[in-house]
């Protein structure tokens, strides 16, 4: 397994998104239990459920060098929630594909730490991994989720079904974002 100081530790001005560690699952637990966080996923996550899903995270850092990160306030360390990067676990037909993403405590939404913390996401996918796109995907019904897409200047690529969801399910129509590297402002 890669070391966290083999992998990517990002910052930005008020985060640190950083490789997840075993004591980090009470903060996880916590977010994937908050029905507010949890409103546009099929169902709230359990202790032992975001103990799997915290061992997925480490497992696919330690497979790739990047992971949707945990995310950490720099000034005063509180957990802030998770962003990042990671392979799209499902076959469509825009995959293979990395996919980025977003999931902040409640009490961090608001204040532009979601685009700020995907924006260091994009430019490591961009600049450090190479990859030539970048996709994001939500229900259709998260209108927050799409706007943060937009701001990062993620074009609508269309829409899909979501295999992982039973057809019927409210949640099973999603939105298709994209940003190839051409469309990525060259950073420094």
């Amino acid at each position: 397994m890669r070391s966290e100081r083999d992998g990517a530790e990002l910052q930005t001005p008020r985060l640190l998104l950083r490789a997840w560690r075993d004591e980090d699952l009470d903060e996880l637990a916590t977010l994937c239990a908050d029905p507010a966080v949890m409103h546009y996923f099929p169902a709230l996550l359990g202790r032992e459920q975001s103990k799997a899903l915290l061992i997925r995270l480490q497992q696919h850092f330690a497979d790739h060098g990047f992971t949707f990160w945990s995310l950490w306030q720099r000034e005063d360390g509180r957990f802030v929630g998770m962003t990042g990067l990671a392979n799209v676990g499902f076959e469509a037909s825009f995959t293979p594909a990395v996919e980025i993403g977003w999931r902040l405590s409640p009490a961090f939404w608001g204040q532009g730490l979601a685009q700020e913390a995907a924006r260091a996401s994009l430019d490591f996918a961009f600049t450090r991994l190479a990859v030539d796109r970048v996709v994001a995907f939500t229900t259709l019904s998260n209108a927050p989720s799409q706007r943060v897409m937009q701001a990062l200047g993620m074009q609508l690529a269309g829409e899909f079904e979501h295999p992982s969801l039973a057809p019927g399910h409210a949640l099973r129509r999603h939105a298709l974002y994209e940003m190839p590297v051409s469309k990525w402002p060259k950073q420094g």
